[in-house]
């Protein structure tokens, strides 16, 4: 299978996993030594490092989902994944980087819903027995204003 496909099946479960609730299943997208950071684009254009949610390995992420679970009290909501056709920008048998576009809308628990962000992922992939693995993704929101209430991965 070519590196377009792999991306686009695994952006697919990845977001079918946040949307449908199975947080526990997030971490299992990434290798065990990825890197995950979501930004905005002024700080990623002005090469900034700091980031809203920043992990540096699967460990940090499945620790997390762990806090999201059992420590973090928040208005219950769930989030609805729109994705652009993902962008192959390299590629070799061992894995690619590509870039694709997001909207997340979020619904909330008492009935309304909003756009909750948008943006693009910058990810480079590993392949690894015929699936893609996340080792770097950089989620950079367009707005430089963030929701106090990101909870979710986006």
């Amino acid at each position: 299978m070519d590196a377009h496909n792999l991306i686009s099946r695994a952006q697919g479960r990845y977001v079918h996993t946040i949307d449908d609730g199975l947080i526990e299943d997030w971490p299992e997208f990434f290798a065990d030594d990825a890197f995950y950071k979501v930004t905005t684009a002024d700080n990623h254009r002005r090469g900034l490092p700091a980031g809203i949610i920043w992990a540096h390995n699967k460990a940090m992420l499945k620790d997390r989902v762990s806090a999201l679970k059992e420590a973090n009290i928040y208005e219950p909501h769930t989030y609805r994944h729109m994705l652009g056709q993902p962008s192959v920008l390299e590629e070799s048998e061992a894995g690619a980087t590509s870039e694709t576009s997001f909207l997340v809308i979020r619904i909330m628990g008492n009935g309304p819903t909003d756009v909750f962000a948008s943006g693009r992922y910058l990810d480079e992939y590993v392949f690894d027995d015929g699936r893609a693995l996340i080792k770097k993704r950089i989620v950079v929101c367009d707005s430089s204003r963030i929701d106090t209430l990101l909870v979710l991965p986006l």
